[in-house]
C-alpha cells in the first residue's frame, strides 16, 4: 500500500508542472480526425485597431449621441513560414479581472508569415471575455491555413465590464470593423490575409453579434424594450441593427461566407423573430449544450428552426451548459477562490459534465470541416457533416481488411466508441 501511495504522489508531482503551463493546444488521443493540428507552424502578432468617432454608448446614457475613438486590441494568428519554432506564451488575466495567468500554446511571436493568401476568421468572445478565450481554436485554425483575429471588445472584457447596452449595440459593429481593418492591413501580414473569404465565429454575445452581422436583424420587441433597463440602450441606438433597416443592410457584408454561433445569446429574450432570422442567408453552424440555461437551449433550437433561408447545422453536447466547447480549459489559477468574485473563476471556463479539452477538440473538428467547405471550396469535407443525427445510434462495422462496410454508420472521423453524447442535425435552405 505504501508503494502505491508513493507512486501516486510521484505521479501528481510530475503532473503539476504540466498543469501549471495552462496549455491551450492539447489534442486528446481520442480526438476526432480534423481536430489535429495542420501542417503550418503558427505565428501570432498583437495589433490595435481604432475606429474613430464611434457612438459612445456608455456616455450616451447621459443624453445625446456623443462619439469617441474605440480601440480594439487584437491578437492575430496566422500560418508562419516553414521552419518557424514555437515559443510564445500569453500573459492575461482571469474572469475576476485581476488575477494574472499565463497561457501556453504553439505559436511563435511575430514570426514571418507563410507565403500565400489565407482566408480570414474573426473570433468574438462573450460578455465578459477577452481575446484569449477561444485561443485554442485560433491556433488550431491558423495551423490549417487561416488568418485568425480575436479582439478585446471594449466595455465587455474581464477588466472593463461596463453596462450591457454597449455590448448590445457594438458587438456586430466591432466585427464589421475588424473585417474592414484586416482587409486594409498592409505589410507581410496584410499580403497573407484574404479578407474576401471570411467567417465570423462568436461565443455567447459574440454569437449574438455574429448572427446580426450575418444578416439576422433585430426584432421590434428588441428595439422597443424598456425593461429591464440593462436591455434598453439609450437614444434608440439599437435601431441601426433593425431587421430590414438601411443601416443593418449596409452592415451585412458579402465577404463573410459563413457564420459559427456558439451558445448565441438573444433569442430567449426575443431579440430576433422568425422574420429577422429568415434574413440570414449565410451558411450557419450552431453549437450548444442541451442544458444551456444562459442562452437557453430551446431558444437556440428556435434559431436553428427559423433560419430557413440557409443551410444550417446544430451540434449539441448532451447535458453541457453554456460553456460548451468555446472556452479554453480553466487555467490552474482559476481553481482558487477569488475574493473579487466570491467564488472560483473555474465555472467561467469549465462544464460540470464534459471535459474542456474534449469539447475543444470536437469544436476544432467541426469548425475545420465547415470553414474548409465554405471558405476554401473543399467539398470533400462535406462527408464530415453528413451524419446520422444521434451519435449514439452509430454502428461501427468494418470488413476483414478494415474498410467500413454497408452497415457502418459511425460518425466520420471519430474513433470507435468515441462519438458519445453528441447530436449533429442539418436542415437545408427552404426547410
Amino acid at each position: 500500500m505504501r508503494h502505491l501511495l508513493l507512486a501516486a504522489a510521484t505521479t501528481l508531482a510530475c503532473a503539476a508542472p504540466a498543469l501549471s503551463e495552462n496549455r491551450i493546444d492539447l489534442i486528446r488521443p481520442d480526438a476526432p480526425a480534423l481536430a489535429t493540428r495542420g501542417t503550418h507552424p503558427v505565428g501570432v502578432r498583437a495589433q490595435d485597431f481604432t475606429d474613430a468617432d464611434r457612438i459612445d454608448v456608455i456616455a450616451a446614457a447621459q443624453g445625446g449621441t456623443p462619439t469617441a475613438d474605440r480601440t480594439l486590441r487584437t491578437e492575430i494568428w496566422y500560418p508562419a513560414a516553414e521552419g518557424t519554432e514555437p515559443g510564445t506564451t500569453y500573459d492575461t488575466i482571469l474572469r475576476d479581472g485581476v488575477t494574472p495567468t499565463t497561457l501556453t500554446g504553439s505559436a511563435a511571436r511575430d514570426a514571418a508569415p507563410a507565403q500565400g493568401s489565407f482566408p480570414l476568421v474573426i473570433l468574438s468572445h462573450g460578455y465578459p471575455g477577452n481575446r484569449y478565450l477561444m485561443s485554442h481554436l485560433a491556433e488550431n485554425l491558423a495551423s490549417k491555413g487561416y488568418v485568425v483575429v480575436a479582439a478585446d471588445h471594449p466595455e465587455s472584457t474581464y477588466d472593463d465590464q461596463q453596462a450591457f447596452p454597449s455590448t448590445l449595440v457594438n458587438r456586430a459593429v466591432d466585427q464589421r470593423f475588424l473585417l474592414d481593418s484586416m482587409a486594409a492591413l498592409e505589410g507581410d501580414l496584410g499580403a497573407a490575409t484574404d479578407a474576401d473569404h471570411a467567417a465570423v465565429v462568436g461565443y455567447s454575445m459574440g454569437g449574438y453579434g455574429a448572427l446580426i452581422f450575418g444578416g439576422a436583424g433585430l426584432s421590434r420587441t428588441a428595439l422597443e424594450r424598456t425593461e429591464p433597463a440593462g436591455f434598453a440602450p439609450p437614444a434608440g441606438l439599437l435601431d441601426r441593427l433593425a431587421a430590414g433597416g438601411e443601416e443593418h443592410t449596409a452592415l451585412v457584408d458579402p465577404r463573410v461566407k459563413a457564420v459559427v454561433a456558439i451558445a448565441p445569446w438573444g433569442r430567449q429574450h426575443e431579440f430576433w423573430d422568425a422574420g429577422g432570422l429568415n434574413d440570414l442567408t449565410k451558411p450557419l453552424l450552431l453549437v450548444s449544450g442541451s442544458d444551456d440555461d444562459v442562452s437557453v437551449y430551446d431558444a437556440i433550437r428556435q434559431i436553428y428552426d427559423q433560419t430557413t433561408a440557409t443551410t444550417r447545422h446544430l451540434l449539441t453536447f448532451d447535458h453541457a451548459n453554456h460553456n460548451a466547447a468555446a472556452p479554453i480549459p480553466a487555467p490552474a489559477e482559476a481553481w482558487a477562490m477569488s475574493e473579487s468574485l466570491g467564488r472560483a473563476p473555474f465555472d467561467h471556463y469549465a462544464d460540470p459534465v464534459w471535459d474542456s479539452v474534449r469539447m475543444n477538440n470536437i469544436l476544432q473538428h467541426f469548425t475545420t470541416a465547415f470553414l474548409d467547405i465554405h471558405l476554401k471550396g473543399d467539398s470533400g469535407k462535406a462527408d464530415y457533416l453528413n451524419l446520422i443525427p444521434d451519435a449514439g445510434d452509430g454502428v461501427w462495422s468494418l470488413d476483414d481488411d478494415g474498410t467500413p462496410d454497408a452497415a457502418h454508420t459511425y460518425w466520420l472521423g471519430f474513433p470507435d466508441r468515441s462519438a458519445k453524447g453528441l447530436m449533429f442535425e442539418t436542415k437545408p435552405s427552404g426547410q
